[in-house]
């Protein structure tokens, strides 16, 4: 047995799948349309009911709050409505997403680098607030020995 959103999704590609085969009887009947033939009017009426209930059908499945359909992004739908490439879409995401992490790296490892500077001069110049900028260090994640290196230097 499928898991819920797996059997939501199915239930709308079938959906779409119908919608689409309504498009594609309107689309003959369309083509065949005689205007003073009242049999094909009456056809064509029938299929474009037929749409009608079909996109209803689409609408309450896809926007029943129980559906657990995935969420597509709107400039994913804006990129294959211009005609091209999702899979491209996704490369191009995921490397954007890659670079964008590695500056985010660089910036959290320059500002690691600075507290730690930062720290080992507070504590050369502020010499009775080390205990304290050592807590700070230790808290956020630094290196504690900057400032103990300093006691050592004194003290030696």
């Amino acid at each position: 047995m499928a898991p819920v959103g797996q059997a939501d999704q199915t239930a709308v590609e079938n959906q779409l799948k119908d919608v689409i085969q309504d498009l594609y009887q309107i689309m003959v009947q369309v083509s065949a349309y005689d205007l003073a033939g009242r049999p094909t009017r009456d056809v064509l009426e029938a299929n474009i009911k037929q749409l009608h209930k079909s996109l209803q059908r689409v609408h309450a499945t896809a926007s029943s709050p129980t559906a657990a359909l995935p969420s597509i992004p709107p400039e994913l739908i804006q990129y294959v409505d211009n005609g091209r490439n999702p899979d491209i879409y996704t490369r191009e995401f995921v490397e954007l997403a890659r670079r964008g992490n590695q500056l985010m790296k660089g910036k959290m490892t320059a500002f690691a680098d600075f507290r730690d500077v930062l720290a080992g001069e507070m504590g050369k110049a502020l010499p009775e607030l080390r205990e304290d900028i050592g807590r700070v260090l230790d808290e956020t994640g630094g290196r504690k020995e900057v400032v103990l290196k300093e006691d050592e230097s004194m003290s030696g």
